[in-house]
């Protein structure tokens, strides 16, 4: 599988651009900004881009994914549960001091157990709330990979004082979802570096005690 991580725009979201060797079919996950740098990885590897798949409607991760899909065609999936933070893109841009992308539509909705296939691979869709209300990740089951968006990161989880957040539900969806994985799953999350699930059950501050 083929697997780019580029950090894009003023948070340094982790866009993941994803590819199948064989039939060089592809996915774009989070394409948040600097969208010429991901069409750059995307005409090197002679990827053909699938789906464009938003882990949730933060400007950050959101922010690229309609130009993105002028230049590809391909569809946007984005769980129903995050619509109502979508249309405030243009207030996320004024928290954030950022261009206001425009109005965003989606094309489908990632719902939980959705399986998402381009090419030869498939990743399943995974609801875990609480960041926001319509966050997901990806879980890649041939290469034990999940790509978590904000929900965990390495040493911490997503900030819940944001609209749709709540403590409750994040905590929720690790330990009942995301913490079924198995030890050695990669974990790719929307900023920072990566980690595995072994090493979160163990040493996350946010997860020992709760």
């Amino acid at each position: 599988m083929i697997h780019e991580i580029l950090p894009v725009g003023p948070l340094q979201c982790n866009c993941s651009i994803i590819g199948d060797d064989s039939t060089h079919e592809g996915m774009v996950i989070d394409p948040g900004d600097e969208i010429e740098e991901v069409l750059a990885i995307i005409a090197r590897h002679h990827l053909q881009i699938k789906q464009i798949v938003v882990t949730h409607a933060h400007l950050d991760h959101v922010g690229g994914a309609k130009k993105l899909r002028a230049a590809t065609g391909a569809p946007i999936l984005l769980n129903q549960n995050d619509q109502e933070l979508l249309t405030m893109l243009d207030v996320q841009a004024g928290w954030l001091g950022m261009d206001d992308p425009g109005k965003v539509d989606i094309d489908q909705n990632a719902h939980d157990g959705d399986v998402v296939k381009t090419g030869l691979i498939a990743a399943t869709v995974m609801h875990t709330p609480g960041h926001t209300e319509g966050s997901i990740c990806l879980y890649f089951p041939s290469e034990k990979k999940l790509i978590a968006g904000d929900t965990l990161f390495a040493g911490s989880i997503g900030r819940t004082d944001l609209p749709g957040g709540s403590m409750r539900k994040i905590l929720r969806s690790i330990h009942e979802k995301v913490l079924t994985l198995s030890d050695e799953t990669i974990v790719v999350p929307g900023h920072g570096p990566t980690t595995t699930i072994g090493e979160e059950r163990e040493s996350n501050p946010f997860l020992r005690n709760s």
